[in-house]
């Protein structure tokens, strides 16, 4: 038996590097040096893309941070203090990142600051409040909040840079694990059914492009290949209208409505997955669940599905 590679391992295929972790080949990109420039550059873009992907109203200045903490303080309903605490949390967030650029400003221009500074130590703070507040932050679709990618810039600032690659490898395999399953529910859960008819190609294709938009850089000259390709797979699946028998009762339409729905609900979840690059668990499990619940009415259905 052919052993697995060991974690880590790097091999090229068709000229682009890929990198082995937990069962997947990830595409490998060469860490730059690890200086607090360099940092700041990957925080900057970081910070970036976690507001991009998160609700919307929590990109709160740095400079407001005492406002904002003032009135998560004293708010007492509990769903306006969870978006108070995700306000807290985003401004914490920058306030972090303004420290961060005035430290390699003073780097850049010759004053060495240490790990035990008193601005170091500040900077350290704020990303540590903000990742506890990480939990108050809901994904911009209402879904559950995204931890993990709250953490990326903060594990920028307390990695290497090149240990830090290597912690986004392993959650890219981890997605790309994600997005396979949700494309395993879909394929078991309505492309095996007459009624779902030529539904198995657009799921594979969307899967296999999912994944490769998971793992690739937006400054890949691929990605000008790849994230068009996403999009249009992703809209023939969102397009997909599954077949209607003639004569059909309305019980058996009904149902064969509720699986176009939860085809649309997979091609969501592989989507928010792949573009965040990090798993969504407690989302996941709702739609395995949903999948689960509506396997279990097909079998109920024998006598109304078609011969």
């Amino acid at each position: 038996m052919k052993s697995s590679p060991k974690s880590g391992a790097i091999r090229n295929t068709h000229g682009v590097a890929h990198i082995f972790y937990d069962g997947y080949w990830v595409r490998y990109y060469t860490p730059p040096a690890d200086t607090l420039a360099a940092k700041k550059q990957l925080i900057d873009a970081l910070t970036r893309r976690t507001f991009h992907h998160t609700e919307a109203g929590i990109n709160t200045p740095g400079e407001k941070l005492e406002e904002v903490r003032g009135a998560w303080e004293k708010e007492t309903d509990a769903r306006r203090k969870r978006v108070n605490g995700a306000m807290l949390a985003g401004a914490l967030f920058n306030r972090a990142t303004d420290i961060f650029t005035a430290i390699v400003d003073l780097e850049q221009r010759g004053i060495d600051i240490q790990q035990d500074n008193e601005l170091m130590q500040q900077c350290a703070h704020c990303f540590t409040e903000a990742l506890e507040l990480s939990n108050q932050v809901k994904h911009h679709s209402g879904e559950q909040g995204v931890d993990e990618l709250w953490g990326e810039p903060v594990k920028v600032f307390t990695m290497s840079i090149e240990e830090y690659y290597c912690s986004r490898y392993r959650k890219v395999a981890q997605a790309m694990r994600e997005i396979d399953r949700v494309g395993e529910a879909l394929q078991q859960t309505l492309c095996a059914l007459a009624f779902f008819d030529g539904a198995a190609g657009l799921v594979a294709d969307f899967i296999s492009i999912a994944k490769q938009e998971c793992e690739i850089f937006r400054n890949d000259p691929d990605y000008y290949c790849v994230w068009p390709k996403f999009v249009a797979n992703g809209e023939k699946l969102l397009e997909y209208m599954a077949i209607i028998p003639q004569q059909t009762d309305a019980e058996l339409e009904r149902h064969i409505k509720r699986g176009t729905r939860l085809l649309r609900d997979g091609k969501n979840l592989i989507t928010w997955v792949a573009n965040v690059r990090v798993p969504m668990p407690l989302s996941a499990d709702r739609f395995f669940a949903k999948c689960e619940k509506y396997r279990a009415a097909t079998a109920k259905m024998h006598r109304h599905l078609p011969k």
